[in-house]
């Protein structure tokens, strides 16, 4: 599938134009695009409670959700000044759940795949290999 990182990034800088973030005043946007054509975006949300505060990656997730599934093959994410930012560990890890297999992502240091940026990750792939019926023997 051809990959339009132009595209990504415009709609990660869309994105990032709805971020609600009050208290850091650190806006993030981020795109994906889909296996089916979609692309898929969402932006920072934050709370009173810090802790509670949503990371781009969760709506961008949500909305994939929500627009019909499927498995993120690319993906891209921009800070207030529209760079390219790395998605935390715990957003790693939400992106792998909905990756497909050699999804790659934007990085400050170049594209890299899912699996470079969250090496031995433990995911659905593991659990439809066995291990969850191992653990109830």
């Amino acid at each position: 599938m051809q990959i339009d990182w132009e595209a990504l990034k415009a709609e990660a800088i869309r994105a990032m134009g709805s971020a609600y973030a009050p208290y850091s005043h650190f806006p993030v946007g981020a795109a994906a695009l889909v296996h089916d054509g979609r692309i898929v975006s969402g932006c920072n949300v934050e709370n009173a409670s810090y802790g509670l505060g949503l990371c781009a990656e969760c709506g961008l997730v949500s909305n994939l959700a929500m627009t019909g599934g499927g498995k993120l093959v690319a993906f891209y994410c921009v800070d207030g000044n529209n760079n390219i930012l790395m998605p935390c560990g715990r957003c790693r890890q939400l992106l792998f759940e909905h990756s497909a297999e050699g999804m790659v992502l934007q990085t400050i240091s170049g594209i890299k795949t899912i699996e470079e940026v969250l090496p031995d990750a433990f995911g659905p792939r593991d659990l439809a290999e066995g291990f969850g019926a191992e653990k109830r023997n």
